[in-house]
Protein backbone atom coordinates (compact mmCIF):
# COMPACT_ATOMS: atom_id res chain seq x y z
CA UNK A 1 0.00 0.00 0.00
CA UNK A 2 0.82 4.04 -0.25
CA UNK A 3 2.55 5.22 2.21
CA UNK A 4 -0.16 8.03 2.27
CA UNK A 5 -3.14 6.79 4.36
CA UNK A 6 -6.07 6.41 1.87
CA UNK A 7 -9.02 7.85 1.24
CA UNK A 8 -12.23 5.34 1.80
CA UNK A 9 -14.72 6.57 -0.63
CA UNK A 10 -18.40 4.72 0.58
CA UNK A 11 -21.33 4.29 -1.84
CA UNK A 12 -24.56 2.65 0.56
CA UNK A 13 -27.55 1.35 -1.08
CA UNK A 14 -30.50 -0.79 0.16
CA UNK A 15 -28.59 -4.09 -0.41
CA UNK A 16 -24.90 -3.07 -0.78
CA UNK A 17 -22.25 -1.35 0.26
CA UNK A 18 -19.94 0.06 -2.44
CA UNK A 19 -16.45 0.96 -1.58
CA UNK A 20 -12.91 2.66 -3.17
CA UNK A 21 -9.82 3.34 -1.20
CA UNK A 22 -7.35 6.14 -3.40
CA UNK A 23 -3.93 8.06 -2.48
CA UNK A 24 -4.83 11.52 -3.10
CA UNK A 25 -2.61 14.15 -2.77
CA UNK A 26 -1.81 17.50 -4.56
CA UNK A 27 0.14 15.51 -7.73
CA UNK A 28 -1.76 11.98 -7.68
CA UNK A 29 -4.72 10.63 -7.56
CA UNK A 30 -4.05 6.39 -7.40
CA UNK A 31 -6.94 3.53 -7.22
CA UNK A 32 -5.23 1.42 -4.32
CA UNK A 33 -8.29 -0.67 -4.45
CA UNK A 34 -12.14 -1.94 -4.94
CA UNK A 35 -14.77 -3.72 -3.32
CA UNK A 36 -18.06 -3.95 -1.86
CA UNK A 37 -20.26 -6.00 0.73
CA UNK A 38 -23.31 -7.16 -1.06
CA UNK A 39 -26.56 -8.59 -0.26
CA UNK A 40 -26.83 -7.16 2.93
CA UNK A 41 -29.85 -8.76 5.10
CA UNK A 42 -29.78 -11.40 2.18
CA UNK A 43 -28.78 -15.15 2.59
CA UNK A 44 -25.94 -14.59 0.22
CA UNK A 45 -23.86 -12.34 2.44
CA UNK A 46 -20.78 -11.91 0.86
CA UNK A 47 -17.32 -8.91 0.19
CA UNK A 48 -14.95 -8.77 -2.21
CA UNK A 49 -11.77 -7.01 -2.84
CA UNK A 50 -9.89 -6.04 -5.90
CA UNK A 51 -6.61 -4.59 -5.66
CA UNK A 52 -5.11 -4.31 -9.02
CA UNK A 53 -5.91 -7.50 -11.39
CA UNK A 54 -6.52 -9.28 -7.91
CA UNK A 55 -9.86 -10.32 -7.17
CA UNK A 56 -11.00 -12.09 -3.20
CA UNK A 57 -13.99 -13.26 -3.14
CA UNK A 58 -15.00 -13.80 1.06
CA UNK A 59 -18.37 -15.29 2.54
CA UNK A 60 -19.12 -12.83 5.76
CA UNK A 61 -21.40 -13.87 8.66
CA UNK A 62 -25.05 -12.85 8.37
CA UNK A 63 -25.66 -8.85 8.09
CA UNK A 64 -28.53 -7.58 8.96
CA UNK A 65 -27.87 -4.06 7.84
CA UNK A 66 -25.47 -1.32 7.00
CA UNK A 67 -23.85 -1.26 10.55
CA UNK A 68 -23.13 -4.50 10.27
CA UNK A 69 -21.94 -3.62 6.68
CA UNK A 70 -19.25 -1.46 8.10
CA UNK A 71 -17.79 -3.99 10.49
CA UNK A 72 -17.29 -6.38 7.84
CA UNK A 73 -15.29 -3.66 5.46
CA UNK A 74 -13.15 -2.91 8.22
CA UNK A 75 -12.65 -6.47 8.63
CA UNK A 76 -11.83 -6.89 5.17
CA UNK A 77 -9.70 -4.04 5.15
CA UNK A 78 -7.41 -5.16 8.29
CA UNK A 79 -7.39 -8.79 6.89
CA UNK A 80 -5.59 -7.22 3.77
CA UNK A 81 -2.83 -5.29 5.74
CA UNK A 82 -4.89 -2.09 4.21
CA UNK A 83 -3.99 0.42 6.74
CA UNK A 84 -6.56 2.78 8.49
CA UNK A 85 -7.81 5.54 5.70
CA UNK A 86 -6.73 8.91 6.97
CA UNK A 87 -10.90 9.74 6.23
CA UNK A 88 -14.13 8.33 4.74
CA UNK A 89 -16.32 10.11 2.24
CA UNK A 90 -19.41 9.62 1.39
CA UNK A 91 -21.88 9.78 -1.57
CA UNK A 92 -24.84 11.10 -0.32
CA UNK A 93 -28.13 11.03 -2.59
CA UNK A 94 -29.37 14.85 -0.73
CA UNK A 95 -28.30 16.75 1.81
CA UNK A 96 -31.53 18.50 2.09
CA UNK A 97 -32.68 22.57 1.31
CA UNK A 98 -30.12 22.96 3.94
CA UNK A 99 -27.02 21.15 2.28
CA UNK A 100 -26.33 21.57 -0.91
CA UNK A 101 -22.63 21.68 -0.59
CA UNK A 102 -20.10 19.36 -0.05
CA UNK A 103 -18.75 19.45 3.62
CA UNK A 104 -17.23 18.03 6.72
CA UNK A 105 -19.87 16.11 8.62
CA UNK A 106 -19.58 17.05 12.12
CA UNK A 107 -22.37 16.96 15.12
CA UNK A 108 -24.78 19.88 13.81
CA UNK A 109 -24.73 18.60 10.05
CA UNK A 110 -25.26 15.09 11.24
CA UNK A 111 -28.75 16.91 13.29
CA UNK A 112 -29.67 18.77 10.34
CA UNK A 113 -29.23 15.78 8.10
CA UNK A 114 -31.59 13.69 10.36
CA UNK A 115 -34.20 16.52 9.69
CA UNK A 116 -34.16 16.22 6.43
CA UNK A 117 -34.43 12.20 5.76
CA UNK A 118 -37.98 12.94 4.10
CA UNK A 119 -36.50 14.79 1.44
CA UNK A 120 -34.79 11.03 0.65
CA UNK A 121 -36.39 8.87 2.76
CA UNK A 122 -35.37 5.51 0.76
CA UNK A 123 -31.65 6.92 0.99
CA UNK A 124 -30.83 9.12 3.96
CA UNK A 125 -31.96 6.65 6.50
CA UNK A 126 -29.35 4.01 5.64
CA UNK A 127 -26.48 6.66 4.92
CA UNK A 128 -26.91 8.11 8.58
CA UNK A 129 -26.22 4.68 9.41
CA UNK A 130 -23.31 4.02 7.88
CA UNK A 131 -22.09 7.41 9.26
CA UNK A 132 -23.06 6.69 12.47
CA UNK A 133 -21.66 3.14 12.23
CA UNK A 134 -17.73 4.69 10.80
CA UNK A 135 -18.28 6.59 14.23
CA UNK A 136 -18.92 3.80 16.27
CA UNK A 137 -15.35 2.00 15.00
CA UNK A 138 -13.48 4.87 14.73
CA UNK A 139 -14.49 7.68 16.85
CA UNK A 140 -11.75 10.53 15.47
CA UNK A 141 -11.58 9.55 11.57
CA UNK A 142 -12.90 12.71 9.76
CA UNK A 143 -15.62 12.06 7.35
CA UNK A 144 -16.94 13.83 4.69
CA UNK A 145 -20.86 14.37 2.85
CA UNK A 146 -20.50 14.52 -1.05
CA UNK A 147 -23.45 15.87 -1.92
CA UNK A 148 -25.35 14.59 -5.40
CA UNK A 149 -27.41 17.39 -5.36
CA UNK A 150 -24.52 19.89 -5.07
CA UNK A 151 -24.10 20.17 -8.89
CA UNK A 152 -27.07 21.49 -9.21
CA UNK A 153 -27.48 23.59 -6.60
CA UNK A 154 -27.12 27.30 -9.00
CA UNK A 155 -29.92 25.57 -11.03
CA UNK A 156 -32.00 29.18 -12.19
CA UNK A 157 -35.12 29.63 -10.16
CA UNK A 158 -37.25 29.24 -13.56
CA UNK A 159 -36.39 25.70 -13.47
CA UNK A 160 -35.63 24.48 -9.78
CA UNK A 161 -39.50 25.88 -8.79
CA UNK A 162 -42.40 23.78 -8.98
CA UNK A 163 -45.96 24.97 -10.02
CA UNK A 164 -47.38 24.71 -6.46
CA UNK A 165 -48.16 27.49 -3.47
CA UNK A 166 -45.14 29.29 -2.84
CA UNK A 167 -44.78 28.53 0.91
CA UNK A 168 -43.94 25.05 -0.15
CA UNK A 169 -40.58 26.54 -2.06
CA UNK A 170 -39.90 27.66 1.55
CA UNK A 171 -40.20 24.46 2.73
CA UNK A 172 -37.61 23.28 0.34
CA UNK A 173 -40.13 21.33 -1.59
CA UNK A 174 -38.39 22.39 -5.50
CA UNK A 175 -36.30 20.28 -7.61
CA UNK A 176 -32.44 19.45 -6.71
CA UNK A 177 -31.31 17.12 -9.14
CA UNK A 178 -29.26 13.97 -9.02
CA UNK A 179 -25.96 12.07 -10.29
CA UNK A 180 -24.04 15.60 -9.29
CA UNK A 181 -21.03 13.55 -8.64
CA UNK A 182 -21.01 11.91 -11.77
CA UNK A 183 -21.66 15.24 -13.89
CA UNK A 184 -18.67 16.96 -11.79
CA UNK A 185 -16.62 14.49 -13.20
CA UNK A 186 -17.47 14.34 -16.49
CA UNK A 187 -17.09 18.53 -16.43
CA UNK A 188 -13.65 17.63 -15.17
CA UNK A 189 -12.20 15.76 -18.25
CA UNK A 190 -14.27 17.86 -21.06
CA UNK A 191 -12.20 20.49 -23.01
CA UNK A 192 -12.43 23.90 -22.41
CA UNK A 193 -14.50 23.95 -25.47
CA UNK A 194 -17.01 21.70 -24.75
CA UNK A 195 -16.87 22.82 -20.91
CA UNK A 196 -18.02 26.73 -21.74
CA UNK A 197 -20.62 25.71 -24.66
CA UNK A 198 -23.85 23.42 -24.30
CA UNK A 199 -23.49 20.21 -23.27
CA UNK A 200 -26.08 17.73 -22.45
CA UNK A 201 -24.55 14.89 -20.13
CA UNK A 202 -26.76 11.29 -19.92
CA UNK A 203 -26.31 9.72 -16.89
CA UNK A 204 -27.58 6.23 -17.98
CA UNK A 205 -27.63 3.47 -15.47
CA UNK A 206 -30.77 1.56 -13.00
CA UNK A 207 -30.85 4.98 -12.23
CA UNK A 208 -31.10 7.67 -15.02
CA UNK A 209 -31.03 11.58 -15.35
CA UNK A 210 -29.99 14.67 -17.89
CA UNK A 211 -28.82 17.51 -17.47
CA UNK A 212 -28.33 20.52 -19.61
CA UNK A 213 -25.11 22.71 -18.93
CA UNK A 214 -24.50 26.07 -20.47
CA UNK A 215 -20.85 27.85 -19.85
CA UNK A 216 -20.10 25.73 -17.11
CA UNK A 217 -23.26 25.91 -15.40
CA UNK A 218 -26.34 23.36 -14.93
CA UNK A 219 -29.34 24.91 -16.81
CA UNK A 220 -31.83 22.16 -16.00
CA UNK A 221 -32.15 18.45 -15.12
CA UNK A 222 -34.43 15.57 -15.37
CA UNK A 223 -34.66 14.83 -11.71
CA UNK A 224 -36.75 16.51 -9.64
CA UNK A 225 -37.21 16.69 -5.63
CA UNK A 226 -36.14 13.24 -5.42
CA UNK A 227 -34.58 10.47 -7.42
CA UNK A 228 -37.89 8.91 -8.76
CA UNK A 229 -38.55 11.80 -10.88
CA UNK A 230 -37.05 12.17 -15.17
CA UNK A 231 -37.77 9.95 -17.69
CA UNK A 232 -38.19 5.91 -16.77
CA UNK A 233 -35.19 4.05 -15.05
CA UNK A 234 -34.70 0.25 -14.27
CA UNK A 235 -37.41 0.54 -11.48
CA UNK A 236 -38.93 3.87 -11.00
CA UNK A 237 -41.42 5.13 -13.36
CA UNK A 238 -40.17 8.73 -14.27
CA UNK A 239 -42.42 11.47 -13.64
CA UNK A 240 -46.45 10.51 -14.00
CA UNK A 241 -49.36 12.57 -14.29
CA UNK A 242 -50.18 13.09 -10.70
CA UNK A 243 -53.67 11.83 -11.34
CA UNK A 244 -52.75 7.99 -11.50
CA UNK A 245 -51.40 8.85 -7.88
CA UNK A 246 -54.74 10.26 -6.88
CA UNK A 247 -56.46 7.96 -8.67
CA UNK A 248 -54.64 5.24 -6.91
CA UNK A 249 -54.78 6.61 -3.53
CA UNK A 250 -58.78 7.63 -4.36
CA UNK A 251 -59.36 3.54 -4.59
CA UNK A 252 -57.95 2.81 -1.48
CA UNK A 253 -55.75 -0.12 -2.53
CA UNK A 254 -52.39 1.91 -2.52
CA UNK A 255 -51.07 4.06 0.72
CA UNK A 256 -47.47 5.96 1.20
CA UNK A 257 -46.00 2.48 1.18
CA UNK A 258 -47.45 0.56 -1.80
CA UNK A 259 -47.50 4.00 -3.74
CA UNK A 260 -43.39 4.11 -2.94
CA UNK A 261 -43.04 0.58 -3.72
CA UNK A 262 -45.03 0.84 -7.00
CA UNK A 263 -42.93 4.45 -8.08
CA UNK A 264 -39.24 3.33 -7.04
CA UNK A 265 -39.60 -0.35 -7.02
CA UNK A 266 -41.86 -2.41 -9.62
CA UNK A 267 -41.81 0.28 -12.28
CA UNK A 268 -40.12 1.38 -15.34
CA UNK A 269 -37.89 -1.48 -17.02
CA UNK A 270 -38.91 -3.99 -14.81
CA UNK A 271 -42.63 -2.86 -14.82
CA UNK A 272 -43.08 -2.98 -18.50
CA UNK A 273 -41.34 -5.60 -19.38
CA UNK A 274 -42.78 -7.60 -16.38
CA UNK A 275 -39.60 -9.98 -16.20
CA UNK A 276 -36.30 -7.51 -15.43
CA UNK A 277 -34.36 -4.34 -15.44
CA UNK A 278 -31.41 -5.32 -16.97
CA UNK A 279 -31.09 -3.45 -20.11
CA UNK A 280 -28.26 -6.07 -21.73
CA UNK A 281 -30.78 -8.91 -20.60
CA UNK A 282 -33.93 -7.13 -22.72
CA UNK A 283 -31.66 -6.02 -25.64
CA UNK A 284 -31.15 -9.83 -25.77
CA UNK A 285 -34.64 -10.83 -25.69
CA UNK A 286 -36.34 -8.07 -27.44
CA UNK A 287 -36.67 -9.97 -30.26
CA UNK A 288 -38.40 -12.41 -29.26
CA UNK A 289 -40.16 -10.66 -25.92
CA UNK A 290 -42.75 -8.18 -27.66
CA UNK A 291 -42.67 -6.51 -23.78
CA UNK A 292 -38.69 -6.51 -23.66
CA UNK A 293 -38.59 -4.93 -26.81
CA UNK A 294 -41.61 -2.55 -25.49
CA UNK A 295 -39.73 -1.31 -22.15
CA UNK A 296 -36.14 -0.34 -24.39
CA UNK A 297 -38.49 1.45 -26.75
CA UNK A 298 -40.24 3.63 -24.04
CA UNK A 299 -36.71 4.09 -22.57
CA UNK A 300 -35.13 5.56 -25.20
CA UNK A 301 -38.06 6.89 -26.45
CA UNK A 302 -38.33 9.07 -23.05
CA UNK A 303 -34.78 9.32 -23.26
CA UNK A 304 -34.84 10.95 -26.60
CA UNK A 305 -37.89 13.37 -25.00
CA UNK A 306 -35.84 14.57 -22.76
CA UNK A 307 -32.48 15.27 -24.51
CA UNK A 308 -34.68 17.61 -27.16
CA UNK A 309 -36.58 19.54 -23.80
CA UNK A 310 -32.78 20.59 -22.48
CA UNK A 311 -31.40 21.21 -25.90
CA UNK A 312 -34.55 23.75 -26.32
CA UNK A 313 -33.71 25.31 -22.68
CA UNK A 314 -30.40 26.44 -24.12
CA UNK A 315 -31.56 26.99 -27.80
CA UNK A 316 -28.89 24.24 -28.87
CA UNK A 317 -26.63 21.63 -27.63
CA UNK A 318 -22.84 21.04 -28.85
CA UNK A 319 -21.84 18.29 -27.21
CA UNK A 320 -23.98 15.25 -26.21
CA UNK A 321 -22.20 13.02 -23.47
CA UNK A 322 -23.30 9.40 -22.52
CA UNK A 323 -22.63 7.66 -18.80
CA UNK A 324 -23.38 5.64 -16.38
CA UNK A 325 -24.19 1.58 -16.94
CA UNK A 326 -26.16 1.64 -19.81
CA UNK A 327 -24.41 4.99 -21.48
CA UNK A 328 -20.95 3.56 -21.51
CA UNK A 329 -22.13 0.04 -22.60
CA UNK A 330 -25.51 -0.43 -24.48
CA UNK A 331 -25.06 0.79 -28.36
CA UNK A 332 -28.15 0.35 -29.59
CA UNK A 333 -29.77 2.30 -26.31
CA UNK A 334 -27.38 5.62 -27.81
CA UNK A 335 -28.26 5.02 -31.33
CA UNK A 336 -32.12 4.87 -30.89
CA UNK A 337 -31.60 8.09 -28.68
CA UNK A 338 -29.51 9.59 -31.37
CA UNK A 339 -31.62 8.77 -33.79
CA UNK A 340 -34.44 11.05 -32.61
CA UNK A 341 -32.38 14.05 -32.35
CA UNK A 342 -31.12 14.35 -36.11
CA UNK A 343 -32.86 17.67 -36.00
CA UNK A 344 -30.59 19.01 -33.54
CA UNK A 345 -27.09 17.96 -35.65
CA UNK A 346 -26.66 14.51 -33.94
CA UNK A 347 -24.88 11.80 -36.30
CA UNK A 348 -23.32 8.97 -35.49
CA UNK A 349 -20.92 6.77 -36.57
CA UNK A 350 -22.43 3.42 -36.31
CA UNK A 351 -18.68 1.62 -36.44
CA UNK A 352 -17.20 3.86 -33.46
CA UNK A 353 -20.52 3.57 -31.60
CA UNK A 354 -20.81 -1.08 -31.92
CA UNK A 355 -17.38 -0.15 -29.98
CA UNK A 356 -18.47 2.23 -27.42
CA UNK A 357 -15.30 4.31 -28.14
CA UNK A 358 -14.53 7.89 -26.60
CA UNK A 359 -16.32 9.52 -29.50
CA UNK A 360 -18.97 8.47 -31.62
CA UNK A 361 -20.11 10.92 -33.84
CA UNK A 362 -19.71 10.92 -37.62
CA UNK A 363 -16.81 13.11 -39.16
CA UNK A 364 -18.74 16.43 -39.75
CA UNK A 365 -21.55 15.92 -37.16
CA UNK A 366 -22.54 19.55 -36.01
CA UNK A 367 -22.95 17.67 -32.14
CA UNK A 368 -20.02 15.79 -31.03
CA UNK A 369 -21.00 12.97 -28.95
CA UNK A 370 -18.84 11.06 -26.94
CA UNK A 371 -18.53 8.15 -24.41
CA UNK A 372 -17.09 9.00 -21.19
CA UNK A 373 -17.19 6.47 -18.37
CA UNK A 374 -17.69 8.14 -14.77
CA UNK A 375 -15.69 8.12 -11.65
CA UNK A 376 -17.69 9.17 -8.77
CA UNK A 377 -15.76 7.72 -6.49
CA UNK A 378 -12.66 9.94 -7.07
CA UNK A 379 -14.92 12.93 -7.15
CA UNK A 380 -15.51 11.39 -3.52
CA UNK A 381 -11.85 11.38 -3.10
CA UNK A 382 -11.06 14.74 -4.75
CA UNK A 383 -13.95 16.34 -2.37
CA UNK A 384 -12.84 14.80 0.86
CA UNK A 385 -8.98 15.62 -0.02
CA UNK A 386 -9.78 19.12 -0.63
CA UNK A 387 -12.02 19.49 2.80
CA UNK A 388 -9.28 17.59 4.90
CA UNK A 389 -7.09 20.28 4.10
CA UNK A 390 -5.32 21.58 6.61
CA UNK A 391 -5.51 18.53 8.75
Amino acid sequence: MSALAPILCINSGSSSLKFALYAVDDTREDLLARGAVEDIGGPDNHSWLQMGKRMTRTPTDTMPDQRAAIGALFELLATHHITVPRAVGHRLVSGGPHHVRHARIDALFLRDLRGAAHFAPLHLPTEIDVIEAVSHHYPRLPQVACMDTAFHATLPEIAARLALPRDLWDEGVRKYGFHGLSYEYIMSVLAPAARHGRAIIAHLGNGASMVAVADGRPIDTTMGLTPAGGFMMGTRSGDLDPGVLLYLLAKNTYDYRALEDLVNHRSGLRGVSGSTADMQRLLHERTTDPHAAQAVDMFCYQACKAAGALAAAMNGVDTLIFTGGIGEHAAPVRHAIAQGLGHLGVVLDNDANIRNADTVSAPGSPVTVRVIPTHEDLMIARHSHRLLDPL
